[in-house]
């Protein structure tokens, strides 16, 4: 009976334990109307931030920032406050700096890829034929945080809040904004006007 009080009370802690862990891996943003930087159309409001320090890529990264290997976190947050759902799977985010040079946004899919350790030809083989490709270091931009905080929605009902990061080939400079199109009514499939929200650097 002791051995069995002491399993419950290790399997307990446990559990606690990985809880507790799990709390430590949320990340909740709070709504676009708390941003200062946003801008609402047709009673849809758009808030962006750049995760441009150590301070904020903390918050959402936890040790890993990616500033750090030339790739620039901009958070963005959509408060749908329309009587209809809206379509977000055709978004389409820029980031354009002072001199009006627009930067693509790179899919969190392929953000582990940038900097990565050096890899063989794809055709370096024999013949053209592949070499197997053998990865000696882990790329830290492979962190699940990339992929699992990138924003995702493709959906966003009348009166919610959908949010998530963006990933941009870039350093933040003054002056610059994001720039989102392709938000779209669900039932006419009416696209909104275009958002263009200036980015505050923090460093």
């Amino acid at each position: 009976m002791k051995k069995l009080r002491i399993g419950l009370v290790i399997l307990i802690s446990a559990a606690a334990g990985h809880a507790q862990k799990k709390d430590e891996a949320r990340f909740s943003p709070g709504p676009a109307s708390s941003f200062h930087s946003k801008q609402t159309i047709e009673n849809v409001t758009v808030a962006a931030e750049a995760y441009d320090s150590d301070e904020l890529t903390q918050t959402a990264f936890g040790k890993l920032n990616p500033n750090q290997y030339g790739i620039l976190p901009v958070l963005v947050i959509i408060q749908n406050d329309t009587g209809q759902a809206l379509r977000l799977d055709n978004v389409m985010v820029e980031l354009v700096d002072a001199a009006n040079r627009h930067v693509e946004a790179t899919p969190a899919s392929e953000v582990q890829y940038i900097n990565g350790p050096s890899r063989p030809s794809a055709t370096a083989g024999t013949g053209g034929a592949p070499l197997p490709i053998h990865k000696k270091h882990k790329n830290p931009l492979s962190a699940w945080e990339i992929e699992g905080r990138a924003f995702a929605p493709k959906m966003l009902p009348a009166h919610e809040g959908a949010s998530g990061f963006f990933y941009f080939q870039a350093r933040m400079l003054p002056g610059a904004h994001l720039y989102l199109t392709g938000i779209q009514q669900a039932a006419s499939g009416k696209e909104l006007f275009y958002f263009e929200i200036p980015l505050e650097m923090h460093r």
